[in-house]
């Protein structure tokens, strides 16, 4: 088995670029067939709610909608900091299919005694 990703990504579209670089990262693992985590916090949250991720960071940045797909179509997952969805006051019927509620203890638990590859943005 590959070594596994967890991207930490904290920020959302108030700093786009950000986001796409670590969207850029989490795809390039998924789509290299690694087992992918992405665990978001703080604004990342809302990049889990369906029809949030739209946009491009920058002049030649894919457009976040094809990096969302791909990243699902990898299967690549979406951990989201429950404790900051909740301060949003964010409808967890609106998360994306492969997103769950979840902090720190079931990332640990994803990522269990194996050596993983981590980001952070």
């Amino acid at each position: 088995m590959k070594t596994k990703s967890v991207i930490s990504l904290s920020t959302g579209l108030e700093d786009a670029e950000k986001v796409a670089v670590a969207f850029l990262v989490a795809v390039g693992s998924a789509e290299g067939e690694r087992p992918t985590l992405m665990f978001l916090t703080k604004e990342a949250v809302r990049l889990a709610v369906s029809d949030v991720a739209r946009g491009t960071a920058c002049e030649g940045c894919p457009p976040l909608e094809d990096l969302m797909r791909r990243y699902s179509e990898a299967r690549g997952e979406f951990l989201v900091c429950p404790i900051c969805f909740d301060a949003k006051h964010l409808d967890k019927g609106d998360l994306v299919s492969n997103a769950e509620l979840g902090g720190s203890v079931p990332m640990w638990g994803w990522i269990g005694d194996e050596p993983a590859n981590t980001f952070s943005y």
